[in-house]
């Protein structure tokens, strides 16, 4: 099955592709030029879809499955900032860079060193006959320092529950058993073997 990701980030189609070996994955900017989605959801699985949505209609071939992410970090303290606005929490144009020292800037003005946190993936699968979308959630602390080299977004600054290292630090293998998006993509995968 040819499984088209509606997405372009380098780090979240590396992921993707690591944990769904069994699958042809093509992110669509190799099919068709790049264009931009307006995401104006109001949570994670609406903008999963709407991204989902957009791309299947743009290839125009009713034979793809095309699959979408939206995902993010929450921080407690910051009242779940930021949220839905987690790739573009330090504006449109920032650098994953920015939006995780934005982050570490804005927890450190709470006159906090860290605070509980939890990352959201909703994935969306579109075909020409059905819609359908899935969560995961990984829970842990969100810390005022970057640590580690690993991975990509806020990873450097997020302990996960029950571990003394960041994201940033911990190997592909332990990342993968925990990732937020891994417990969607198992869940994804459940669906995709029934189309």
């Amino acid at each position: 099955m040819k499984l088209v990701l509606a997405t372009s980030n380098k780090g979240k189609v590396r992921e993707i592709k690591a944990l769904c070996e069994d699958f042809e994955i093509i992110p669509y900017s190799e099919l068709i030029d790049e264009f931009e989605i307006i995401e104006d959801g109001d949570d994670f699985k609406a903008n999963a879809l709407i991204k989902a949505r957009a791309v299947f209609k743009a290839l125009g071939d009713e034979d793809v499955v095309v699959l979408a992410d939206d995902s993010g970090i929450n921080v407690d303290i910051l009242r779940g900032e930021p949220g839905i606005y987690s790739a573009r929490y330090a504006g449109a144009d920032a650098t994953d860079k920015d939006n995780l020292y934005k982050l570490i800037d804005a927890i450190k003005e709470k006159n906090v060193q860290s605070s509980p946190a939890h990352y959201t993936a909703a994935i969306a699968v579109v075909t020409k006959s059905a819609e359908y979308s899935v969560h995961g959630w990984m829970y842990g602390e969100a810390i005022t320092k970057a640590i580690g080299d690993g991975g990509f977004g806020y990873d450097p600054m997020f302990i996960p529950l029950g571990y003394e290292k960041t994201l940033g630090q911990l190997d592909e293998k332990t990342k993968k058993s925990l990732s937020h998006r891994a417990k969607a993509l198992s869940l994804a995968k459940i669906i995709l073997q029934t189309l």
